[in-house]
């Protein structure tokens, strides 16, 4: 009786680590790489695409992802789901949608990892790749017309506004350290555009379920 009581505790106890690991598991992640033609991401479907290509690859199954853009039509905020979000070490990045929109959210360099689970460079490293392809405002809606024609344009049309994964800048204003609306990307929507101020066409990549 009392070794069926252990073993019963045990199995228990595994489910609930089970569980707890499962909760935990990665639904957030910065991507490793872009698609490669600068800000022409073929639009949300293509977006949402890519984040579910590098998500499968590092091993992440059961899981419907989505990019963190705006366009025109759809604010990024009504695209991620309700949280809450987690990263590759299991490190919580924010509870909810209004606590990834507040100062409650952990993103930062050392949290805001790829799908991998590495940092990603940012200002101080070579190259640079901190500006993250986003189209919003800082609570996550659309910012008119810095969305690269809703994600379409790979030239030296458009513009696209960016976020710093890393929080910084080149000063310390609100809009330096915002992960989600820091600048607008100068020189249009292509590869060498968005490099030329600190980017790489990367995405934020957020698991709905």
């Amino acid at each position: 009786m009392k070794r069926s009581l252990l073993l019963a505790s045990a199995a228990f106890a595994a489910t609930i680590s089970l569980a707890a690991a499962q909760d935990n598991a990665m639904s957030f992640f910065v991507t490793s790489q872009g698609p490669g033609n600068g800000a022409n991401l073929g639009g949300l479907d293509g977006a949402d695409a890519h984040c579910q290509s590098l998500a499968e690859a590092a091993g992440s199954s059961g899981k419907t992802w989505r990019a963190y853009l705006s366009t025109s039509t759809e604010n990024a905020k009504d695209r991620i789901g309700s949280g809450p979000w987690f990263n590759a070490k299991g490190e919580k990045i924010a509870d909810d949608v209004a606590s990834l929109h507040s100062d409650a959210n952990a993103i930062t360099k050392e949290t805001a990892l790829n799908e991998k689970g590495e940092v990603v460079s940012g200002r101080g490293d070579q190259p640079n790749r901190h500006d993250i392809l986003t189209g919003s405002m800082p609570d996550g809606t659309v910012a008119a017309d810095q969305t690269c024609g809703d994600w379409t344009l790979g030239g030296a049309e458009g513009a696209a506004m960016v976020g710093h994964h890393d929080r910084m800048g080149l000063d310390d204003s609100a809009a330096a350290k915002s992960w989600n609306s820091s600048h607008a990307s100068r020189g249009g929507c292509s590869q060498e555009a968005l490099r030329g101020t600190g980017g790489d066409g990367l995405l934020y990549c957020f698991a709905t379920n």
